[in-house]
């Protein structure tokens, strides 16, 4: 399974760009990445999922975990960029009604 992870920083905004698929495999290699920026994150954390073809139930649970993470720490979370299919993804899990989605 392929996955490419860059991350983009600026003063208080960090963007994950993701692209392959996310799933059982590449989550992990996701979490690694991106958990250590979390540590006391208060800025706003974009993940851009544009060239994301594909994601399973692990992925949707990774990006639960993201979430709480950054709005506990009073940050702000917003994926953008996602695929009719992604985006059916977080309608119909009712993720869509609490996470910012551009």
């Amino acid at each position: 399974m392929h996955m490419d992870i860059q991350i983009k920083e600026d003063l208080n905004q960090t963007t994950v760009v993701l692209e392959g698929e996310i799933d059982a495999y590449t989550a992990p290699k996701v979490k690694e990445k991106v958990a250590p920026l979390l540590e006391g994150f208060t800025g706003e954390l974009i993940f851009d999922l544009s060239n994301v073809n594909y994601m399973d139930s692990t992925g949707l649970g990774m990006f639960v975990g993201f979430f709480k993470t950054v709005k506990a720490n009073g940050g702000v979370f917003r994926l953008m960029g996602l695929s009719d299919r992604l985006k059916r993804l977080f309608d119909i899990t009712g993720l869509a009604g609490i996470m910012e989605i551009k």
